[in-house]
């Protein structure tokens, strides 16, 4: 199994560096932050980069995660491979797992975003290597969708086995919602990217993952 699957099955926390929400070298401290104070994944999301914009943040984001943290890039099979990247995000809209998984080759992570039981099984008998499952609470990032019902996310946390993050409008103030569901994983954005001090939110959002009683 290569190294950066094996990281992705330790990993809690999961940072979302939003190109709308800071630009590059702005995501860049965050990311060198981040690292230092032990994030576990870490995923580009730009929707309107170009094609040489994002591949070159991918490179530099590289030299900084070293691949002992999964790189993943959000969208763009194509600039995942060509940057080096440790994986690739699809979404519902975008290359199904299959398509992603012949571009990829098998040693890379590729997640799916799902957002209903349905959606979460099928990426996980089609072989994905994990999920990301919202958006959980309100989200800037989809304005379009509102709270999920806690209990679906329960459900799937209970009935997948590969990693499940949910995502979505997940902040310090309500992930204690989320823990006794069985939650033991997130993924988070604005509350890191906008963070005051991203080394305390990052270990902030660690110790409430390591209290989860198992």
């Amino acid at each position: 199994m290569r190294l950066s699957k094996k990281l992705l099955a330790s990993a809690k926390l999961y940072l979302i560096l939003d190109a709308q929400v800071l630009d590059y070298s702005a995501l860049l401290q965050v990311l060198k932050d981040s690292v230092r104070s032990g994030i576990d994944i870490v995923q580009l999301r730009d929707k309107n980069g170009s094609a040489k914009e994002i591949l070159s943040f991918t490179r530099h984001a590289l030299k900084i995660t070293k691949h002992k943290i999964p790189f993943i890039v959000n969208d763009r099979a194509d600039l995942a491979v060509l940057s080096g990247a440790d994986g690739l995000h699809v979404g519902q809209d975008d290359l199904d797992y299959k398509q992603a998984r012949k571009i990829m080759g098998h040693d890379k992570i590729i997640g799916v975003s799902c957002q209903n039981l349905k959606h979460a099984l099928k990426a996980q008998a089609d072989g994905a290597d994990y999920i990301g499952f919202g958006s959980i609470f309100k989200t800037k990032t989809k304005p379009e969708r509102q709270e999920m019902e806690l209990g679906l996310l329960k459900e799937v946390i209970k009935r997948v086995k590969i990693p499940v993050f949910p995502i979505g409008g997940i902040s310090r103030k309500n992930i204690d919602q989320l823990l006794p569901l069985g939650v033991e994983r997130i993924a988070v954005c604005r509350d890191i990217l906008l963070a005051k001090d991203v080394g305390r939110a990052v270990l902030s959002f660690k110790r409430a993952l390591e209290n989860v009683r198992r």
